[in-house]
């Protein structure tokens, strides 16, 4: 076009609809491809719909960029400062791209092995990859920031340090001893040594509940009556703790009773089993009766069942405890606990 020049203002409308036009086609293909695999391939449309939001945001970032690097914003004085935010933006767009691609990858693979394993394999499983997630979305966010710190001159030295590791580590062991970089590492100790998993059931500070969440830093109990107990990784490598669940879910339930010396054991054995053959919780694996203590008055019985799961566990022990008090009140009233006092007539004052 005679007379156009594309260091100019029209020159850079110009570049600027062009760049958007080859950024709508692109995204255009992109979306007819994806259509095009997604019956052969269902995740190719999950895929496009997680990445759709970052991949449209970077492109068009890209474009602007572009478009105007080549025309009149180029010529001018503050065009350095506008280019090095462009690139910035370009840093923070791809890194989001990247962590949303990754999280899509790590949520496949996470959803393939629920649906292959089950019971403590797959919590050690699930465990493993929230962690190895949650490190790789780490990594991306300091090698982004490391990215962008290298964009300025002066702090470059930064940058490296951070890219490098290295250093900023050194410092922050030092600085933070175990409290920070302790955690951390006790965080990945804790995924990959298998001490707990996620939906592991546990008690920690005296308390029931399943482990809910696992993060690099601190783990979150999920107690029975919707609290949330929130213990830093370091806890579990450094204290015991009591796990309903490590090799498995099967699970023995324990009801005690203090009775009289004339609870009748054998009719008392025969109704406990009545009860529990006839619970649906009862997994059909082992139940006893029998009398582990006799002193103070009292004998112990020690009532066991077997149970699936810890959930099905405390539901039959609930069902046992409540059915045989109430049998006992109604068929033995005699065996309940009692305190006899024996009263001896002292000499009268007659005397």
């Amino acid at each position: 076009m005679p007379g156009f020049e594309w260091e100019s203002w029209v020159g850079t409308s110009v570049a600027l609809t062009v760049a958007l036009v080859v950024v709508a086609a692109v995204l255009a293909l992109l979306a007819l491809v994806a259509a095009l695999v997604r019956g052969r391939a269902v995740w190719v449309r999950d895929f496009a719909r997680r990445v759709r939001n970052a991949v449209v945001v970077t492109a068009l970032v890209v474009a602007v960029w572009v478009s105007f690097s080549v025309s009149e914003p180029a010529t001018q004085e503050w065009w350095p400062a506008i280019a090095r935010l462009f690139l910035i933006a370009t840093i923070g767009t791809g890194s989001w791209l990247l962590a949303a691609s990754v999280s899509f990858g790590f949520e496949r693979l996470m959803a393939r092995e629920e649906e292959l394993l089950v019971g403590p394999e797959a919590r050690r499983r699930r465990t493993q990859l929230l962690v190895l997630h949650r490190l790789v979305l780490a990594t991306i966010a300091v090698l982004a920031l490391g990215a962008v710190l290298f964009t300025f001159p002066q702090m470059r030295a930064v940058g490296t340090s951070i890219l490098a590791s290295a250093g900023i580590a050194s410092i922050i062991a030092g600085l933070a001893a175990q409290s920070i970089l302790g955690n951390l590492i006790a965080g990945v100790q804790v995924a990959f040594t298998d001490a707990i998993r996620v939906g592991d059931v546990v008690v920690v500070e005296g308390e029931w509940g399943r482990i809910g969440e696992i993060n690099l830093s601190y783990v979150v109990v999920y107690i029975w009556d919707e609290r949330r107990l929130v213990v830093p990784c370091s806890y579990f490598t450094t204290n015991p703790i009591e796990t309903w669940t490590r090799t498995s879910d099967k699970i023995l339930g324990t009801v005690y009773f203090d009775l009289d010396w004339r609870v009748p054991m054998d009719e008392l054995r025969t109704e406990f089993e009545r009860i529990v053959t006839s619970s649906s919780s009862w997994d059909g694996r082992s139940l006893s009766a029998l009398v582990t203590d006799a002193q103070g008055g009292f004998v112990t019985v020690r009532l066991v069942m077997s149970a699936k799961d810890s959930d099905d566990q405390w539901n039959i022990r609930c069902e046992v405890r409540e059915k045989m008090m109430a049998w006992l009140q109604r068929e033995h009233p005699e065996a309940l606990p009692r305190t006899r006092v024996d009263v001896v007539d002292g000499p009268s004052d007659k005397d």
